[in-house]
């Protein structure tokens, strides 16, 4: 049995979905064109198309496993690289190769792993999903109809209003949490144990003390934590997001939310109006500046969005 065949026979077995088999014989099939081209000087010639079909069809003949080494491997990604294909489908390709060359030298067809040690290139960081004025205002100016939703209203508020880390706003204490809440500030323990005081605006202020005002009855006599759940204990960073998801239903929202959209919004809208940097670093509890200036990039593509659907003379331009 060929190489190829006894792969595929092999992921079968281990449950892999159609999709997935069917990209790692897309992913093999590319690499054997490659292959072909690259020992061909005369390939370059030939129609690409009729090339591929024919990969395809060798695959189950193709025998030359072992030729593939490092050198090609490595040119394969350049030449990737070189034509625009994404950095994720050459990541997903690298894999590929390097699961199927691993199953090679299991079989006794091959000595070693020429994929192993190619690193994919870079992927760019992907950029932070906000959330625009109206939509916030809409998730926020929902009615309160129990006391969860009291308590709710504070977290999205605050989660708003300060731009805080789910984990920050679960593992907030009265004290030293709310110790200077009446100056508008609260006071959260972020990464690496820092403890950082966040601005509170008034109506998230307001929100917070709407639930301080019932929290005795729905809390545990000796529990310290902020938000509590109807058991009186702590509140959960999941239950967070299941409460976030209800509103989310309930104020029609066309977007899925998390509390970090939250958090993007507040960063997002804060610098929108200020263009203060270092004010946002401050606030969000980034250690270093380049970590912030990914919003910046966030202000510069809404800015271009705005040009591009306002000015009568704006013409289409690549994204900053």
């Amino acid at each position: 049995m060929n190489a190829f065949t006894q792969f595929m026979q092999h992921l079968q077995r281990a449950n892999k979905s159609p999709h997935t088999q069917q990209n790692y014989q897309r992913d093999l099939a590319a690499l054997v064109v490659f292959y072909q081209n690259y020992v061909d000087d005369d390939a370059h010639n030939n129609d690409a198309s009729r090339r591929t079909q024919q990969a395809w069809a060798d695959l189950t003949q193709f025998d030359q496993w072992q030729a593939i080494d490092f050198e090609v491997i490595q040119a394969f990604v350049s030449s990737r690289m070189q034509q625009g294909i994404s950095a994720r489908t050459i990541a997903r390709q690298l894999s590929t190769f390097r699961s199927f060359y691993d199953f090679l030298i299991q079989q006794n067809r091959v000595s070693q792993n020429p994929a192993k040690n190619i690193k994919a290139p870079k992927q760019p960081k992907p950029l932070p999903k906000s959330l625009d004025v109206d939509l916030t205002q809409q998730l926020l100016e929902q009615p309160l109809n129990s006391w969860q939703d009291i308590r709710d209203q504070a977290i999205f508020e605050l989660l708003y209003s300060a731009g805080l880390r789910v984990a920050e706003l679960a593992s907030l204490d009265l004290s030293p949490g709310l110790d200077s809440l009446q100056s508008g500030w609260v006071r959260v323990i972020g990464k690496g144990q820092k403890m950082r005081q966040a601005p509170v605006g008034n109506q998230a202020k307001q929100a917070i003390l709407n639930w301080l005002a019932i929290r005795a009855d729905h809390a545990r006599p000796d529990e310290t934590a902020v938000f509590v759940n109807r058991s009186g204990g702590r509140l959960g960073i999941r239950s967070i997001q299941q409460h976030l998801d209800q509103r989310t239903l309930k104020a029609g929202l066309p977007t899925k939310m998390s509390p970090h959209r939250l958090r993007h919004a507040c960063a997002t809208h804060v610098l929108e109006s200020s263009g203060d940097l270092r004010a946002v670093q401050e606030m969000l509890g980034h250690a270093n500046i380049s970590t912030t200036q990914i919003y910046t990039k966030l202000d510069l593509q809404h800015l271009a969005k705005v040009y591009d659907s306002a000015h009568p003379r704006a013409k289409k331009r690549r994204e900053p």
